[in-house]
């Protein structure tokens, strides 16, 4: 479950021109893709070299429009191919990343 609070805090940073510095890069790049910033939010993802960066890469490319590519990614972060809508998938996500 989210921290309501930890997501009040973000949402409220989407106000800001940048994210907060301390931030881990993952966050940063939800932040991003929040603000409809796909190629700054794709640039973090893609040099995060784990499952979560993958899995970031991968919504990303889903969100694209890009299937084959999101496959690709989805399988490189040991997940399969979502059923669920764009909006769950990143409420999953901030979910895992702001989890208490």
């Amino acid at each position: 479950m989210i921290d309501p609070k930890k997501y009040d805090q973000f949402k409220a940073s989407l106000a800001l021109s940048a994210p907060p510095s301390p931030w881990p890069e993952a966050l940063k790049a939800m932040w991003f893709d929040a603000k409809g910033d796909w190629h700054n939010a794709h640039d973090i993802a893609q040099d995060l070299h784990n499952a979560l960066g993958s899995w970031l890469h991968a919504y990303l490319h889903r969100k694209e429009g890009d299937e084959y590519n999101a496959r690709y990614w989805y399988g490189r972060a040991g997940r399969k191919f979502p059923n669920q809508s764009l909006e769950e998938e990143q409420r999953e996500i901030m979910t895992y990343l702001l989890k208490e």
